[in-house]
């Protein structure tokens, strides 16, 4: 090997940097994927004031036991 410390580290930081991006990337895939399984529910058709009361509920009930409910 023909690197030096100063090389390698350079190159850590750039693979490091890839990783970030990556990670960054996959982020928004996810996010877009979420808002696009909550458009085919519908959702998102709905008026904004009644889907704001909607989060609100989700909000403060919290998601575990909104499904416990959604599926009793």
């Amino acid at each position: 090997m023909a690197r030096t410390l100063e090389q390698e580290r350079a190159a850590l930081a750039e693979d490091e940097r890839k990783l970030e991006e990556r990670r960054q990337r996959l982020v928004e895939k996810e996010r877009e994927a979420a808002i696009q399984a909550v458009d085919r529910a519908g959702l998102l058709k709905l008026e904004g004031k009644r889907l704001a009361g909607l989060m609100t509920c989700i909000r403060s009930l919290g998601i575990d036991e909104v499904e416990k409910r959604l599926t009793a």
